[in-house]
């Protein structure tokens, strides 16, 4: 069978997440009805903004419902000239002046409250040490594998996207705290508060909040203590077999389940079509990038020369990855 060792890009439907949106299936009011119809769906997308709220440390009222973290990016950057570095998502740097640099893997910034930082990076795992005052920052990557609470971390706001823990793909959530305006991209019948208008995706966003509510419970449980031995054990078989291989960010403090590596000489986009057809799903950086063959943005950014970027290999681990994936995989 297939080894799926592409988490970063995306994730299997969590039990939970499923079954959440199949009962939503069966509520066939609009959320805006004031019938019992309409009232029930509305239930379900205000239990699930909870869940969702809880999840990331925060109350109900901040948390806006939209289609992805893309939008979310979107709704919170737009307009606003904040800086950010080269490691952020496109999504992000589409809306910011990408002008900070990076030392030894750390965002360096003078202004928290004109930036964007994020807390992980998906090519690299890459965790930052999120600044107080903060503008923005993407929490996409870590939420659900890094311990996160928004009440805590003095972050003006941040934004995720259900399909990266189990949810489906196509909703996420800009948490924006209460009285903090953002200036609605999508305008309409006023749904979301006034900040995001148009019908709830009620089946996704019940799936969103099921899933946040395992995610979290799955990071307590030591869930990504587990993929994390597995991902170091991964490492360390590649290294014996390769020892030239380079270990991007080892030594600092990344996420749990990523590892990316450059085997130099060997190009990433050739590496991943041979691991394809050996059966591995892995990836050369981000998802969104993998149809274009530029080196990526984020290894530039933490100074890592075109050649060996363009054979960089990203590998993600799952919670239900298995020694015997890692060990094959390495093999």
């Amino acid at each position: 069978g297939r080894v799926y060792l592409d988490h970063n890009a995306t994730t299997p439907v969590r039990t939970e997440a499923r079954a959440a949106m199949i009962a939503a299936m069966d509520v066939v009011g609009n959320p805006s009805s004031v019938h019992a119809e309409g009232r029930a769906a509305k239930g379900l997308v205000e239990a699930a903004r909870l869940k969702v709220a809880e999840a990331v440390g925060a109350t109900s009222a901040d948390v806006i419902f939209v289609s992805g973290a893309t939008e979310a990016a979107a709704l919170a950057l737009a307009g606003r000239g904040l800086v950010a570095s080269g490691l952020e998502h496109e999504a992000v740097l589409a809306w910011v002046d990408p002008s900070l640099s990076v030392v030894n893997g750390a965002v360096q910034l003078s202004d928290p409250a004109r930036t964007v930082v994020q807390l992980a990076n998906s090519e690299t795992g890459l965790v930052q040490d999120l600044p107080a005052g903060l503008a923005v920052s993407d929490i996409t990557q870590g939420f659900g594998k890094l311990p996160f609470a928004y009440g805590w971390a003095g972050v003006e706001m941040v934004f995720l996207s259900a399909h990266k823990f189990g949810g489906p793909k196509g909703v996420g959530a800009l948490i924006v705290p209460q009285g903090h305006d953002v200036a609605a991209q999508i305008k309409g019948g006023g749904q979301e508060m006034g900040r995001r208008s148009g019908t709830e995706n009620v089946i996704a966003i019940a799936g969103f909040g099921a899933a946040c509510a395992a995610a979290q419970a799955d990071l307590a449980r030591g869930v990504w203590d587990r993929v994390a031995e597995l991902r170091n054990i991964l490492e360390k078989t590649i290294e014996d077999g390769a020892p030239d291989t380079i270990f991007i960010g080892r030594g600092n403090e990344r996420l749990p389940n990523t590892s990316c590596f450059i085997a130099p000489g060997w190009k990433g986009e050739t590496q991943v079509m041979a691991m394809d057809l050996a059966g591995y799903a892995v990836s050369a950086g981000s998802a969104c990038s993998s149809g274009k063959v530029k080196a990526s943005p984020v290894l530039a950014a933490l100074g890592v020369d075109d050649l060996s970027a363009q054979c960089a290999l990203r590998v993600s681990l799952g919670a239900d990855t298995t020694i015997e994936d890692v060990q094959g995989f390495a093999a």
